[in-house]
């Protein structure tokens, strides 16, 4: 397969972190016999230095051409004035909108050696393995803003068809799992729960009636998630309840550093990114945790390239790194985790040798 592929690496530890899933990905090429372009581009606070603008309109071009994009993180203290008319966000919102990439697709699945990195209890998550679907370009983000100096609103508005597109999407999922979806709302409040949760029953009962259907409060869900994670399969939810249920949920495979995401349309194009942030903090020390990366390369691989099998290699290379004991410091005790480099090299090293032995026993 020949295949183009977008690297924004962004700010912070995005440089670093698209670094090793890149190196990744070029291994599986080798591996598999395909031929990937990889092509780099300005985006965030990067690209507010070298251009003024968050999403250059050559980045934006190179998007709509390539068959996938892969995004480290943007935004850092220099750019976070809240008051300032230009920010590094604005770009990530931008270039999901301007792509129709609408549902944002969050697995979570802990694995059995970092548990011990989650504030959750250890016997709370044997088994968990759930999939968190995040409306992406709707909702109060993209709504119209007013502020003058006495008050300020965000209008948050959802459309019938902006719901069942995502709806859709995280029903079609949820058949090919466990067959159990939980639609996230507040109902009892906001009128576009009301709508979000009217729409989300019809098109269940219509088109999906194999498909389990159960509603929460976004309040309750972020004590169940906590409570009882196991219980749940497929999670669908509007922009921002997904934005902050999606990051409680990272603590219970022990960090942010750990989950991938993939963003996705009606098209096989997607923007594929850790949930972490840019960690100016450790940007530029060695030390950021490269798996949410790799792991969001492997997504790459299934759902824009549609290769299955190259992705659960990757997959089962990061488990094999972790069952070995290569963590980076945010998931190992103080002052014992490994550097970026060592669990990319690890990743890599697995590739070229338990792939292949997984080939062999297929």
């Amino acid at each position: 397969m020949h295949a183009n592929i977008l690297v924004l690496p962004g700010d912070g530890i995005g440089t670093e972190v698209t670094a090793a899933a890149v190196s990744v990905l070029r291994a599986v090429a080798r591996r598999y016999g395909h031929e990937f372009h990889f092509e780099e581009r300005l985006i965030g606070g990067a690209a507010i230095d070298a251009t003024g603008e968050p999403l250059p309109a050559a980045t934006l071009d190179a998007a709509r051409k390539a068959d996938a994009v892969l995004l480290g993180a943007v935004g850092g203290p220099r750019w976070s004035d809240p008051k300032a008319k230009v920010r590094p966000e604005q770009g990530l919102l931008a270039i999901r909108k301007a792509l129709g990439l609408y549902a944002n697709l969050r697995p979570v699945k802990p694995h059995r050696a970092t548990l011990g990195a989650s504030p959750v209890k250890p016997h709370l998550l044997n088994g968990v393995d759930l999939v968190v679907v995040r409306e992406l370009t709707g909702g109060i983000y993209f709504g119209d803003k007013t502020r003058d100096a006495g008050a300020a609103s965000d209008l948050c508005s959802y459309s019938v068809a902006e719901i069942e597109r995502v709806v859709r999407h995280a029903c079609t999922l949820a058949r090919a799992r466990r067959g159990k979806l939980t639609s996230v709302d507040k109902a009892n409040v906001l009128e576009t729960s009301r709508l979000w949760r009217e729409t989300t029953e019809r098109l269940v009962r219509e088109e999906f009636p194999d498909v389990t259907l159960e509603h929460q409060l976004v309040d309750s869900m972020a004590m169940h998630l906590l409570a009882k994670p196991r219980e749940y399969d497929v999670i669908v939810t509007e922009n921002m309840f997904g934005d902050i249920l999606t990051d409680e949920a990272s603590m219970l495979a022990g960090s942010l550093g750990l989950l991938p995401s993939a963003s996705l349309g009606d098209g096989k194009t997607g923007i594929y990114e850790p949930i972490h942030g840019s960690a100016p903090d450790i940007a530029g020390k060695g030390i950021a945790n490269p798996y949410a990366a790799i792991l969001s390369a492997a997504l790459l691989l299934r759902h824009s390239l549609g290769l299955e099998r190259e992705a659960a290699c990757v997959e089962q290379a990061v488990s094999a790194a972790l069952d070995a004991g290569v963590l980076t410091g945010d998931l190992a005790p103080a002052g014992r985790g490994v550097r970026t480099v060592e669990a990319t090299r690890a990743v890599l090293e697995n590739i070229e040798a338990d792939c292949y032995v997984a080939e062999l026993r297929d």
